[in-house]
């Protein structure tokens, strides 16, 4: 479904991304972890359309989104999640997932996806008439998982989901990656908390300093030495 070679980014002179190379296959669950600074985001970014990466290629669905304009990646299919969650905090929760429609014209549905993410999201069912600034951290990342529901992806991209969420939290916003994952949604996860992303995942790139340096199926991942020892606390 999404296949990326030799990704090259800079900024300016600094050499974030260093020919990363990885493919997410329909169905599955990705992700990328290592510490803060590998270049995770980035990469993130390039697949999106955010940045322009120096050289490589981005294939999603068969598609070149390096000659993609940002709002057609989204329109092809593929929603980010943002780090730090960017809600309209001055709308309406209600509000905030119409947003996420912004580029559909099925009028009949989207208002069905809309009821299928308050089902999936009781929380912002209760709370659909608040404004989204005056929700907790956790309802905001809800919120914001809702909102590119909406745009109806086929692949979802999240940038450090259960970054500043208590314990109990993070695993609440975990088990609703799981569900959409199971309602039909691939995932590329970024996450620093690498335990819970490695718990859920199919597969796994390991970044350090721009590089991939490791990868493999989760579960082999998460039992492996050098992994354990450097982001699993032993």
């Amino acid at each position: 479904m999404l296949e990326v070679e030799k990704l090259e980014v800079y900024y300016e002179a600094i050499h974030a991304i260093k020919e990363v190379s990885f493919t997410v296959e329909e169905g599955e669950i990705v992700t990328l972890i290592g510490a803060n600074g590998a270049g995770k985001t980035s990469t993130l970014h390039a697949v999106s359309g955010l940045i322009r990466p120096r050289s490589g290629a981005i294939q999603f669905c068969g598609t070149d989104l390096l000659a993609t304009k940002p709002h057609r990646i989204l329109g092809l299919g593929l929603a980010q999640v943002p780090e730090g969650r960017r809600v309209f905090a001055q709308m309406t929760v209600k509000e905030n997932l119409q947003m996420g429609a912004f580029t559909r014209k099925d009028a009949k549905e989207t208002q069905e996806d809309y009821q299928y993410v308050l089902d999936l999201l009781p929380r912002l069912k209760e709370r659909r008439r608040q404004l989204a600034g005056t929700l907790s951290g956790g309802e905001q990342q809800m919120l914001a998982i809702g909102r590119a529901l909406m745009a109806k992806p086929k692949m979802l991209l999240l940038d450090e989901p259960s970054m500043g969420l208590s314990p109990l939290l993070v695993q609440e916003i975990f088990k609703i990656i799981t569900d959409v994952n199971r309602h039909g949604v691939t995932v590329l996860l970024v996450e620093q908390n690498a335990k819970m992303a490695l718990e859920i995942a199919n597969r796994a790139y390991v970044l350090e300093t721009g590089k991939i340096v490791m990868q493999g199926p989760a579960s082999e991942l998460a039992n492996r030495s050098e992994v354990r020892k450097a982001y699993l606390g032993g």
